[in-house]
């Protein structure tokens, strides 16, 4: 546990370090956030606030991944020696090049909009395939943890669940992205959750890995504090999701994500209700706005208020998540 504490050190670290440059890039750059219609009045003092802040969350992920986490020394010589490490990696770098551009169409002035999220949808979709074809296949997973009860196997049905692991997972941890320090805090409670889950099943490699994302969200903290001098946008949220489907996945214990990340379901929840509800009432709406977030705010929380008690929901989550798995 020692390597995956000193690897979160580093990497949050890194990501202070990182942070002042690249906000100072972005901002150089004009890299600015447009901020959409459909979002509460309040957010408009936010326009031109820098996106894309997410590069430097993976970045400082990257090098403390590269330079603790994927090879060991044997015989005076550098050897790849922990593959199963590629595979997050790999989901976040996917969902990286998906985020750059679609933050680079909805920027300030920008010619462009965003990618539609149909199209965001199929590309998850993708990514969701090929994650539960290589557990499957590739790692040799097809079980689940219960708690209480033990592990089961699943065999080919393992398949379907994962891919909606990855996609359930991704999709709404973007969804949850919108408040100044909101998805950073809950991602790196969720992530936490996870460290101390792997490391007790003795994957500290795994753990090496959570701790290093829980590193570099608190050192993006420093820049996303309210208010924000800068946001992750769909650079950071997308590979954070995927990446969190993924960890979940090689613990076993992905039937507790729902429990860990109980504020990132409500926020998914409050998006579908609100769509269906709306359809068949022809026109009523159940929330005043959605994501469950935007809806807060409008009934009289202030920003720094929503994000606090979301966090404290994150928290207690994440503590029920592991008191959950530790009683397998």
């Amino acid at each position: 546990m020692i390597e995956a504490l000193l690897s979160g050190t580093g990497a949050f670290l890194l990501a202070l370090l990182l942070g002042r440059p690249t906000v100072a890039w972005l901002r150089a750059k004009k890299v600015g956030k447009s901020i959409s219609v459909d979002q509460p009045s309040t957010h408009m003092v936010k326009a031109g606030t820098p996106t894309m802040g997410g590069g430097f969350i993976w970045g400082s992920v990257a090098i403390a991944t590269l330079t603790t986490n994927l090879f060991e020394w044997q015989d005076g010589s550098l050897v790849l020696e922990r593959r199963s490490m590629l595979l997050p990696l790999l989901a976040v770098i996917a969902m990286l090049a998906v985020g750059v551009v679609d933050d680079l169409g909805s920027l300030v002035g920008g010619a462009r909009r965003g990618l539609s999220w149909r199209l965001k949808f199929v590309l998850i979709a993708i990514l969701a395939v090929a994650v539960s074809a290589t557990m499957y296949w590739g790692l040799d997973a097809q079980s689940v943890n219960v708690p209480w009860a033990g592990q089961y196997e699943l065999g080919y049905v393992y398949l379907g669940i994962a891919f909606l692991v990855v996609f359930g997972t991704t999709t709404s941890v973007a969804i949850t992205d919108g408040l100044d320090g909101l998805l950073a805090g809950l991602a790196a409670f969720a992530f936490g959750a996870y460290a101390v889950i792997a490391f007790a099943q003795g994957q500290e490699f795994l753990a090496v890995f959570c701790l290093s994302v829980v590193g570099s969200l608190l050192g993006f903290l420093w820049y996303n504090a309210h208010p924000a001098l800068v946001f992750m946008g769909d650079t950071g949220a997308l590979p954070l999701g995927a990446a969190l489907g993924v960890v979940a996945l090689m613990t076993g214990h992905w039937l507790l994500l729902p429990v860990i990340g109980l504020v990132f379901v409500a926020e998914a929840l409050s998006d579908i209700l609100q769509i269906g509800y709306y359809k068949l009432t022809g026109g009523q709406r159940l929330f005043r706005k959605t994501p469950l977030h935007h809806h807060l705010e409008l009934i009289g929380w202030s920003e720094p208020q929503v994000v606090m008690r979301l966090y404290l929901f994150g928290m207690a989550a994440a503590m029920v998540g592991i008191a959950l798995a530790l009683s397998i």
